[in-house]
């Protein structure tokens, strides 16, 4: 519970709710302090967000401990009275009341003349933009302060991905005009990765977080969740996590790589690539399907995976996708030598973005990458390079009748990123994502709570996401000190000159050609 208690008081949210609570009347018993720490005490004994839960863990603390938090309180008799659980509900709900921005009231129907109920609507949108940056801060404050003070600065790296997080009430039939139990809940697509398993859709939110990963070449770090986001699928999840990044940027917390799937990529980049170039992030993505390959050309280069192209690019190197699982050691060799290749084709940077994004690039062979008889000077590089064997014809664009050329910001701002994709530096840089898989597979293990639907049987945005908030520092704290004593142990295995322990790697036994089945030759006449 020390630890708890540190994380709340660095993160000031305590203070935030106890200025929201009602002044005046009969004083509450129960402080906010309380009521955060009882829900998360809940979470670490692995039990459901259920305010029931959290008052039963309350309930088994040293009666020392309960008198400090208020949770109990000694009358002039003598006799100690714990606190109810109407007492700990209604607290929740003041609390949460002070943060949702859903229950803003509807004026439909209204007339247009009618001034006083347009100033209501005006007001009532107001406060619910407050309330909504008042989540965002409560939600930012207490992640950030899950995460020790000793890695807060270890990487700026993060792998953000989105999952399904159906809410506890159903949806209403098409016919019923009454809304559902969870309003600010809608309806989402799940896509299931398991075998055999089919994507569905769900009645719920989308829950994203952006785990904290190693940087590229630096030391390993635990995995700790940095920020979470909590939307209806109504909503562009990829926009709600650049929001968040770009929000987490101007708090001072720099940006480095971010790492996403195809979900991010594919998204429009107005609304997720764009903000985050501009925050100073590094993106490393996975391309969709129908995002790779030639997408048309730019001054007669050829815009493939993000990079520009010499126009007599072969079209088979072109045409390379992702490796794919499982390849052994002589496909992925090959595969990283075309990738080797391809990039030799490749436009080079002469300037750096300015200001606005534009940028200088010069033309492959002026480059010394490749021998072009349009440039003479690049003929008389070696031989181990490539060369253009047909040179385009006697129209040539800017690219091959210019030194260098202009590339706006508009071009490839979809798929643009940090590496070529899809080389072997892509392919390193993008395998530390699976951190964020990981990070759903902890907080869905049924031995620490189980985050599924029934985990939290509470409706409203506002208190899903607050329940979800805490069940990250909770995870953050588990994962931070299994972190240390990892390192302890390391650390004392080093001192007595031990060796590591070997992981032992499950063997692939490569099937040996067979021999085709023998033909039956039907019987002559002797």
């Amino acid at each position: 519970m020390a630890a708890y208690e540190a994380i709340l008081s660095d993160s000031g949210v305590a203070g935030m709710f106890d200025e929201a609570m009602p002044t005046g009347g009969r004083p509450r018993q129960l402080p906010a302090r309380t009521v955060i720490l009882g829900v998360m005490l809940a979470f670490e004994q692995g039990r459901p967000a259920q305010l029931s839960a959290a008052h039963r863990a309350l309930s088994a603390l040293p009666f020392a401990d309960q008198v400090v938090l208020g949770f109990a309180v000694v009358d002039a008799e003598g006799e100690y009275h714990l606190a109810t659980y109407r007492q700990f509900s209604d607290a929740f709900s003041v609390m949460c009341t002070s943060i949702d921005p859903t229950p803003v009231p509807s004026f439909k129907g209204v007339e247009e003349n009618d001034r006083r109920s347009h100033l209501e609507a005006a007001r009532a949108s107001v406060q619910a933009e407050a309330r909504q940056r008042a989540l965002h801060q409560v939600t930012d404050a207490l992640v950030e302060a899950s995460v020790g003070e000793p890695y807060k600065s270890a990487s700026t790296s993060l792998a953000i991905d989105w999952t399904d997080h159906e809410t506890w009430s159903r949806p209403r039939a098409k016919d019923d005009p009454q809304p559902a139990n969870d309003p600010d809940a809608s309806f989402g697509h799940a896509k299931r990765n398991a075998p055999g398993a089919k994507d569905c859709l769900f009645f719920g939110y989308y829950a994203q977080v952006a785990t904290m990963v190693r940087d590229e070449g630096g030391d390993v770090v635990p995995e700790l969740v940095r920020r979470i986001a909590f939307e209806a699928p109504r909503l562009d999840p990829a926009a709600v996590m650049a929001r968040t990044l770009v929000r987490t940027a101007e708090e001072g917390i720099g940006l480095g790589d971010v790492l996403g799937d195809c979900g991010y990529s594919h998204r429009d980049p107005v609304n997720f690539a764009n903000p985050l170039r501009r925050a100073g992030a590094r993106l490393v993505m996975d391309l969709h399907p129908n995002d790779r390959g030639p997408q048309g050309t730019y001054e007669g280069a050829v815009l493939c995976n993000g990079q520009l192209y010499c126009p007599a690019t072969p079209a088979a190197l072109l045409g390379l996708g992702p490796l794919h699982r499982g390849a052994s050691k002589d496909e992925t060799a090959s595969f990283d030598a075309a990738c080797a290749e391809l990039a030799r084709y490749k436009l080079s940077p002469v300037t750096s973005p300015d200001g606005d994004g534009y940028q200088r690039v010069c033309c492959p062979a002026v480059a010394g990458k490749l021998r072009c008889p349009l440039k003479p000077a690049s003929m008389a590089a070696s031989a181990d390079r490539p060369s253009v064997l047909s040179p385009p014809g006697p129209n040539l664009e800017a690219c091959c009748r210019q030194q260098t050329i202009t590339v706006p910001p508009q071009v490839n701002d979809k798929t643009r990123q940090a590496h070529d994709y899809p080389s072997a530096a892509h392919r390193v840089s993008y395998a530390r994502r699976t951190a964020a898989e990981r990070t759903y597979a902890s907080m869905t293990d049924p031995s620490t709570g189980g985050v599924r639907r029934g985990w939290c049987r509470l409706f409203g945005l506002a208190k899903n996401t607050f329940m979800y908030a805490l069940a990250v520092v909770v995870r953050n704290v588990r994962i931070a000190e299994s972190f240390e004593r990892r390192r302890a142990q390391e650390a004392r295995r080093d001192a007595m000159g031990l060796v590591p322990r070997t992981r032992r790697r499950r063997r692939r036994h490569e099937q040996a050609p067979q021999d085709p089945p023998l033909k039956k030759v039907p019987a002559g006449p002797g």
